[in-house]
Order: structure tokens, then sequence, then C-alpha cells
């Protein structure tokens, strides 16, 4: 029993690394100096039968546990080993099966976190990726990856978008949207009053006029209607005493419209011309 032991404590740590049921893990490090290692969790991207992926089938090694310090190109450069990687792409999450695949953008998309897809030239690549054994060096003196504060300046860097690289996106999304809504208008436009394969005819329906944009003189129109919205929707008679001040008004006004009604009363019974029926 003690010999067993002490054959079970001189096994190779690395033998004994702990992974998800169907992954492979690979233990990296950040530098030389580091004692610890982080674990990167392989397995081969595959979907249901009949399923579409946007990924390529057996190319395409799906990897988990990226740490914050480990970019697309130190991923690249870590694999590389295994074969020639035609590209890394890190999400904030797993790709659904049947999601379309959409164009990123580089200053309107979330700062993607630890998932990864890496696609190897050839299906060897992935095989050796599942079989290989570290610590594989994320930093070292020839490919230096910042850290720490130099990291956080670089990525406030970064941050900071080009006002005329930024321009022409906004610019190339917009005609690309009125483009879409002018082929949408005109698609609705064909199929209106014509039926379907059922019989049934789509009715739309569609303003009188179109939308003229907001001027001046408008936006004060609307502003001195929401104005006196509100101050009709005020509350009135919230307190006791405003309560009291309004029913003596009240009372007020009735005893002056009485007397007021019996003057005229008064003055036609003088004048002969009172027909009270």
């Amino acid at each position: 029993m003690v010999a067993r032991r002490r054959k079970c404590a001189a096994r190779d740590p690395e033998d004994r690394i702990p992974s998800p049921l169907g992954y492979a893990a690979i233990p990296i490090k950040f530098s030389e100096k580091q004692q610890a290692s982080h674990y990167l969790y392989v397995r081969a991207h595959g979907v249901r039968q009949g399923t579409k992926s946007t990924w390529p089938q057996k190319r395409t090694l799906f990897v988990l546990n990226v740490p914050p310090y480990c970019t697309e190109e130190s991923l690249s450069r870590l694999l590389s080993t295994c074969g020639l990687v035609q590209s890394v792409e890190l999400q904030e999450k797993p790709d659904l099966a049947e999601s379309p695949k959409e164009s990123r953008s580089k200053f309107f998309h979330p700062k993607p976190v630890p998932v990864a897809y890496v696609v190897f030239q050839k299906p060897s690549g992935v095989s050796a990726a599942l079989a290989l054994k570290g610590p594989l060096l994320v930093s070292t003196e020839s490919h230096p990856v910042k850290s720490g504060i130099h990291k956080w300046i670089s990525d406030y860097a970064d941050s900071v978008p080009d006002p005329e690289a930024l321009r022409v996106e906004v610019d190339t999304f917009m005609e690309a949207y009125d483009q879409k809504i002018a082929e949408e208008e005109a698609k609705a436009k064909e199929e209106e009053g014509v039926p379907d394969e059922e019989g049934w005819v789509k009715v739309t329906r569609r303003g009188r006029r179109p939308v003229l944009p907001r001027t001046e003189a408008a936006s004060l129109r609307v502003l001195e209607r929401e104005r006196r919205k509100r101050s009709r929707k005020e509350l009135l008679n919230f307190y006791a005493w405003q309560h009291r001040e309004s029913k003596m008004e009240h009372l007020a006004q009735l005893r002056k419209k009485f007397e007021e009604d019996k003057q005229r009363i008064e003055l036609l019974r003088a004048q002969r011309k009172f027909r009270p029926y």
C-alpha cells in the first residue's frame, strides 16, 4: 500500500489535470517566472448532423477559459506548432449553430471574454492541438505581451476611435440600411394586392403624408402642449386648508348669484314683465 502511494505521488502532475468532460486541458503560463499554470480547455468544434455551422467542420478548435491577457495573436502563435492557423476569433459567448454570421464592428462591439474559435488550414491541426502538452509561454522575449497597467493604458488608447474611420463605418452602415429599407418598400409595393398561396391578401396601412422633420417652431408648440397637459394634471385642493377655502369661495359665489337673481326679479316685477310661467 505504501509503495502504491509513493508510485502515485511520483506521477507527473500534468497527467492529472482536471478538465470538463469531453475537453482536453492545455497548460499555459504568462512567462517563465510564473509558477502556477492556467489551463485552456479545448475540443473539436462540432454540431449536430444536418445543422448548419458558421465554422468549418473538422478544422475548427473550440477553446474555453481564455485568460484576459491572451489575445488572438498570442493564441495563434501558441497553437501554430500544431499546424498552420487560418484564423482566430475571440467572442463573448459560443455561437449558436444556426445563427447567421454577422460582420463585427471594432467600434460598436463588446469586448470579448474567454471563448475562442481557432480555424486550422488542415484537420490535422485540431488533432495535434488536442494532444498538445505544456506548459506554453504566452509572453516571451521575442513576443512580449503587455499586462497590468501597461495593458490598461494600451486598451484605453485603443478604445479612443479614429474619427475618420468611425465616420466611414457609420456612413457605410447607413448606406446599407437605407438600401435595405428601399428594397423592403419596393418588395411590399410589388406584393400589395397580390394574393398569397392560400388566397389571402395582405393589407397594409400607410400614412397620407410622410413625416416631416420637426422645426424649432413645431418643437416649441409641442412643448407648450405638454406644459398645458401637465398643468391640467396638477393636484387641486390637495391640502385641507385649500379644500376649506375652495368651499368658502364656492358658497360666496352662490350667495352673490342669489342676490343678483333677486335684484333681477324685483326689477322685472317693477316693469310688469314678470312671467313666472
